[in-house]
């Protein structure tokens, strides 16, 4: 198969450009996105501003992860995740769930935020629930914020666990599925 055949079938998919996995790098203390390898051939020249519309249809609003610091096959799992969320690099943040939340931190121009716990002992922190990670999930739970509304919370595995135990990584997509579809519905 040739570039120009893949490039058909990537644009019936809705895919206008691809990346190797080895080709982005998500530095979470940075909050950026880097790119290290060249961006392989896509589609035609209107290809550029059928991007931007999936990006624009994608920024829904402010994602907040709460967790360990991902590292090694970890932190290429995160990364796996902005890229398939379509995340830009000011749509999200990482942050530890034991800093202090500060309402002041909020949006002020009322953009929703959904924040997504790795980890049974993130969504207890954030949430005030005592019950394990199985009951936590597939639940929108409320982050335990003062001063705050409530701000919804995803409960799901560490991305330790996940690479573990790859069979959990299609239980992180629908954790993934219901936090996007509560900013859907902000």
């Amino acid at each position: 198969m040739n570039i120009s055949t893949n490039s058909v079938f990537l644009k019936e998919m809705g895919i206008t450009e691809w990346t190797s996995r080895d080709a982005i790098s998500v530095d979470t203390q940075a909050n950026t996105v880097v790119e290290v390898a060249a961006v392989r051939p896509g589609p035609p020249a209107d290809a550029a501003s059928d991007m931007t519309q999936v990006r624009e249809r994608a920024s829904l609003g402010m994602w907040w992860f709460f967790g360990s610091q991902p590292q090694g096959d970890a932190a290429i799992l995160f990364q796996n995740v902005i890229r398939v969320l379509g995340l830009a690099p000011q749509e999200w943040s990482w942050r530890s769930p034991t800093e202090i939340f500060n309402p002041a931190t909020l949006p002020q121009d009322g953009t929703p935020i959904v924040a997504l716990a790795f980890g049974g002992a993130a969504a207890q922190k954030l949430s005030g629930e005592r019950d394990a990670l199985p009951e936590l999930r597939e639940t929108v739970l409320a982050m335990n914020a003062d001063g705050a509304e409530d701000l919804p919370l995803i409960a799901t595995f560490e991305l330790n666990q996940l690479i573990a135990r790859p069979k959990d990584k299609a239980l992180l997509w629908q954790d993934l599925l219901l936090a996007k579809s509560v900013l859907q519905n902000s």
